[in-house]
């Protein structure tokens, strides 16, 4: 609670004394002392507040992680971060957002899996109550932090795009400002870059300074892995910048890192390849499901299948938005039910009580 300095607390004796001008000089008084408040809460310095931010004990974790999680021989340091980011003002983090996390979380053990959300407040104590949240928590690699997007971007080329008033009335805006945030991360801090319709099956952490094609003629940022200031990803800065177009779906994504590989390797045409140390994965690698054939996701398979399946395979591309309002049935045979129950038990076995 807010204490009401010594000068206010005497002019209100003398408005309790009737005194002319008393009231009015009182209001003026507590109006400047609240603005000033105000004014130095608005501008504080984020990182001196720095956020921690606790989360409810709904979810036994004990029954959730098995112990096999902690790393033999005690705590190994840090190899890197993996990072997830929610652009939208979204809170309640849906079952395949979690498979995602969980999924990074147990594979990068000696990692930090850093969730960043534009929808948490700066400064809150705790997070919204979700199921979601209480099951991440279980892993002592997982950060969950608001999305500082004016932060983000400042000291790139992208803070000006960012700050321009209208920029949020595009009709792509949530997808690009996400294109947008994923190169930033990678430039500024290095390490993983997924998506949250990802599901992680090994380490990603030897696929340095990489991307992976998505089909014949096209990258995808869904998945990126590259060392902090790398020169490509400040081509791919410049490109968004100089290049911009936010009225065309997969300008500043998928069409903007083609259009800087080809650059960069000279080439006509992707193919699989590394190039001035820079790699264009197969497509087998993270997105052995093209697009295009979604739907077998849902579609029931045997273990062996399976296992061919994802023989050279790091992560699978969900697709969600093609495949969010498809209908998967837990327990099936389903590849995608399999996926949940082998990479993310703790998910999985949340989605079988519900």
């Amino acid at each position: 609670m807010l204490r009401m300095p010594s000068y206010l607390l005497k002019l209100t004796r003398m408005v309790l004394s009737h005194k002319p001008c008393a009231l009015f000089i009182l209001i003026i008084g507590f109006v400047s002392f609240a603005y000033i408040k105000l004014y130095w809460g608005i501008w504080e310095d984020p990182k001196s507040r720095a956020p921690t931010y606790g989360l409810s004990a709904e979810i036994s974790c004990a029954h959730y992680v098995p112990s096999a999680l902690d790393i033999a021989g005690g705590p190994s340091p840090p190899t890197g971060n993996v990072f997830f980011v929610e652009t939208s003002e979204q809170t309640s983090p849906s079952y395949l957002f979690s498979c995602s996390v969980e999924s990074a979380a147990r594979t990068h053990p000696a990692s930090r899996v850093v969730v960043l959300m534009k929808g948490l407040a700066k400064g809150n104590a705790s997070l919204p109550k979700h199921w979601a949240f209480s099951l991440l928590s279980c892993f002592p690699n997982v950060e969950i932090r608001p999305l500082d997007l004016t932060e983000l971007f400042s000291g790139t080329p992208l803070k000006r795009w960012y700050l321009w008033p209208l920029r949020h009335w595009e009709p792509h805006f949530l997808p690009v400002l996400s294109d947008a945030c994923r190169i930033v991360l990678m430039w500024k801090f290095g390490g993983i870059y997924l998506d949250t319709d990802f599901i992680v099956l090994k380490n990603l952490e030897n696929l340095t300074n990489a991307l992976g094609i998505q089909d014949d003629n096209e990258l995808n940022g869904a998945f990126l892995s590259f060392k902090a200031k790398h020169q490509f990803m400040e081509l791919c800065m410049q490109d968004f910048v100089q290049n911009y177009n936010g009225w065309v779906w997969g300008h500043q994504g998928p069409e903007l890192l083609t259009r800087v590989f080809k650059k960069w390797c000279s080439l006509g045409t992707i193919k699989s390849m590394s190039c001035k140390g820079v790699s264009a994965l197969a497509q087998e690698v993270v997105y052995p499901i093209p697009w295009q054939d979604w739907k077998k996701l849902f579609e029931a398979v045997s273990a062996l299948e399976l296992q061919k399946l994802l023989k050279n395979t790091y992560a699978v591309h969900i697709w969600n938005k093609l495949s969010h309002g498809t209908k998967l049935e837990i327990p099936s045979q389903a590849l995608l039910a399999q996926l949940y129950s082998q990479f993310c038990p703790a998910t999985y076995a949340k989605m079988k009580q519900d």
